[in-house]
């Protein structure tokens, strides 16, 4: 790729220019609602002893969106062969899917040393230049577009009901962080919130964790069902997410919490989505620490809340081994 010294800025007018030239060749994802989830998010999820549990008013708007795919799909549109370097841990769904936009999926060790290793490897051979997943200027802006698109599309299907305010707040799921910083960079200025969600199975939240010890953690090695989001917060985003503190705060989830959103999700709302997408709506459903604030800080008309779901990746054997019987 370019230079990241060649980038444009990291602002949202260049996340708004970034959109103008890639609008004609997205497909863009609905925003989907479901009343049932707003009903369930704006009740009483847990009740401890001596402990009322919070009970803030949310409205949820959902937006999809993956970036293996999204690749795969510009350089078929452009007629370029794509070369996906993937971990031999990524689920047979994701390989399926990246490679169904006519990418070739080339399999790496599962750490990013690994990675990288593979990745110097195919550009020998091929001569490809490298796009990498989330650390890169230009990635960021990129990914940033999709905080664009579900801004106006709130705003139009809130209008529709006859309220002027748009969103409220976004929360995105964090892995690597290029979706969450580019989604903050498409919020600055407007007013609108934005917080990260992370799986804390063996250490996964790093972002979390490190904006606690003002320090960027560099590796991770985590098995959460969330597995688009076992990588390390990169550079850039860590420059957005924490040094210019574009997000307001990171949440974190249990394993459990994400196999109760992504079973709602997948009965209730009728759409196929991955573990590592349901992140951000477990934390609203469950997080009291979060859905507190909501209470507090939305009153009585409560939040509209963007919820990003970060892809559908998943088989439907990978689903009953989330889902056994006896469940």
């Amino acid at each position: 790729m370019a230079n990241p010294l060649h980038s444009p800025p990291l602002t949202r007018p260049s996340v708004l220019a970034a959109h103008e030239r890639i609008k004609d060749y997205i497909h863009l994802t609905p925003v989907l609602r479901c009343t049932y989830l707003d009903d369930l998010a704006s009740s009483v999820r847990s009740l401890e002893e001596g402990q009322e549990g919070a009970k803030p008013r949310l409205r949820f708007w959902f937006k999809c969106g993956n970036h293996a795919q999204a690749l795969a799909l510009a350089a078929k549109t452009m007629g370029i062969p794509a070369h996906i370097v993937m971990p031999t841990i990524s689920t047979p769904s994701k390989i399926a899917a990246t490679q169904g936009y006519g990418a070739k999926v080339i399999f790496s060790g599962s750490t990013s040393v690994e990675r990288e290793a593979k990745v110097e490897e195919v550009i020998k051979e091929t001569g490809a230049t490298l796009v990498p997943p989330y650390d890169h200027p230009d990635i960021i802006l990129g990914q940033g577009t999709l905080g664009i698109e579900l801004q106006e599309q709130a705003r139009t299907m809130i209008r529709e009901q006859g309220r002027e305010k748009g969103l409220d707040a976004i929360i995105a799921p964090c892995g690597g962080g290029g979706m969450l910083s580019g989604t903050a960079l498409s919020c600055e200025g407007t007013g609108i919130f934005v917080f990260g969600a992370e799986p804390s199975f063996e250490g996964a939240d790093d972002c979390k964790r490190g904006i606690e010890q003002g320090k960027r953690i560099e590796s991770v090695k985590s098995l959460t069902i969330a597995d688009g989001l076992r990588t390390p917060v990169g550079v850039y985003p860590w420059s957005i997410i924490y040094e210019r503190k574009l997000v307001r705060e990171m949440f974190s989830v249990g394993e459990e919490e994400i196999k109760k959103a992504l079973k709602l999700v997948l009965e209730r709302m009728k759409v196929v989505v991955e573990p590592s997408a349901v992140v951000g709506l477990a934390v609203a459903l469950f997080d009291e620490g979060f859905r507190r604030m909501v209470e507090r800080e939305g009153g009585e008309e409560g939040w509209d809340l963007g919820i990003v779901f970060s892809g559908g990746n998943v088989g439907v054997e990978a689903l009953g081994g989330l889902f056994p019987a006896s469940d």
